[in-house]
């Protein structure tokens, strides 16, 4: 982080320990979640894992959901995943992944760049890498449009800010994606103003263990 950004800085460690103490036992299962992730040790955990990805990217995570039921319920009977699910794109990228899971698992664990070796994989972009790649236990933070606009606003990398943010707290860059990320998720924090909006005055609807990031 520059000496610049480090002047103009709006989220500091204090401001983590509050967001945390105002989610709660949100924040507090997030935090377990992230600090105690591990790689997939099989192909088949790696491959079912990807194909979350592929399910979740642009849609709610409720209804990616039951199209992930569909898909692995179809694999398990041996069915073509075009049965079930109607995107060509994306069920050609998960039959591929399915197909050849301890191919890409092998060359995942065989990466120095692991970020850049999934970016390889079908169907995962420039922005689900990230997400795919937390999953996968890489100690990263996703640039989704909340922390974009947060990292903007301190003139700084969404990396850079998490990072400062992990080394003076002791938890991981991905930890505190996800803390930025459901505080902003739930109208706590403001992304756009990088207001903090206590709990009390947060919609109680805002409040969820919704895990669609993970």
């Amino acid at each position: 982080m520059t000496e610049a950004a480090k002047n103009n800085r709006l989220i500091l460690p204090e401001t983590i320990s509050f967001l945390i103490g105002e989610l709660g036992q949100i924040a507090s299962d997030d935090i377990a979640w992230s600090e105690t992730i591990t790689p997939p040790s099989n192909a088949e955990d790696f491959a079912v894992e990807a194909i979350w990805i592929i399910c979740n990217s642009g849609m709610k995570a409720t209804i990616a959901r039951q199209i992930e039921g569909r898909v692995l319920a179809a694999i398990k009977s041996g069915r073509s995943i075009h049965e079930v699910f109607g995107h060509k794109g994306k069920a050609s990228a998960m039959e591929t992944i399915w197909s050849e899971r301890q191919r890409f698992f092998e060359e995942f664990n065989n990466a120095d760049d692991k970020l850049s070796y999934i970016e390889t994989m079908p169907w995962i972009g420039k922005i689900t890498k990230y997400h795919l790649a937390k999953n996968y236990g890489v100690d990263c933070a996703k640039p989704d449009v909340h922390l974009q606009r947060l990292a903007d606003r301190e003139n700084t990398s969404v990396h850079d800010m998490c990072a400062t943010l992990a080394a003076e707290t002791g938890y991981r860059i991905a930890t505190i994606d996800v803390i930025l990320w459901r505080a902003c998720a739930t109208g706590l924090l403001n992304s756009r103003t990088g207001e903090i909006c206590p709990k009390q005055e947060m919609p109680l609807s805002s409040i969820s263990n919704d895990r669609s990031r993970k």
